[in-house]
């Protein structure tokens, strides 16, 4: 049983879609600024959650973003914004969504919005996982023309390494039991820490975006 609700909570960071469907990136309706524009605010985000509301409540009260981070944040300077994709069901969002928008809310010219599965598809069908997934949280940098300069897709850095590490090689049970830790342990230092040094990379013309392009 134990097992069964941690393979269902996985499914819930991977949105539904139909098999084999490609879709544009830049069609004229669903490009990544129009979809930035439709976007909702984390705390209208939360407050219209009905999946972990308690999770999200907390970690919007509680999540705190590294000051050494804020002032590299603060020093890029010019307009960033920050498009996720996420559902409020899915636990690596509740783990990283908050300290995004705790990042983007201390730092002048960084703003955030966030998009549905469903609203974000196109954008989430060409930033997908190692093994080729689309997944939540997707984070897409956009520069202030709405251009894509960077990406963080599912997981901070260092669990994303160690889960394609170990994937396949342990069971789900244990996959989902080393997320947990890391998050407890975590409390959003590494998204922080990997959004950071996007902006960053972006300022300095070389985007950084871990991605596998659509299938």
């Amino acid at each position: 049983m134990l097992a069964a609700l941690l393979i269902a909570s996985l499914a819930t960071c991977q949105p539904v879609v139909s098999r084999g469907l490609v879709l544009p990136v830049a069609a004229a309706d669903s490009s990544l600024q129009s979809m930035f524009d439709r976007g909702t605010s984390f705390a209208m985000f939360v407050e219209s959650a009905t999946a972990r509301r308690e999770g999200w409540r907390r970690l919007q009260r509680e999540a705190v973003v590294d000051s050494s981070l804020l002032r590299r944040a603060r020093a890029v300077g010019g307009t960033w914004q920050l498009l996720v994709i996420a559902r409020d069901g899915c636990g690596d969002s509740m783990n990283s969504v908050p300290y995004a928008a705790r990042l983007a809310d201390s730092v002048a010219g960084l703003s955030l919005r966030i998009v549905s599965p469903t609203e974000g598809e196109a954008a989430a069908n060409t930033h997908r996982t190692a093994d080729g997934r689309m997944a939540t949280p997707t984070f897409i940098l956009l520069n202030a023309s709405g251009a894509d300069v960077g990406c963080v897709v599912e997981l901070p850095a260092p669990l994303r390494q160690w889960t394609n590490a170990s994937r396949g090689a342990v069971s789900d049970d244990s996959l989902h039991r080393y997320r947990s830790t890391f998050y407890t342990k975590d409390h959003g230092e590494s998204i922080s820490r990997e959004l950071v040094e996007g902006l960053e990379a972006a300022r300095a013309g070389r985007p950084r975006c871990d991605r596998q392009l659509a299938r």
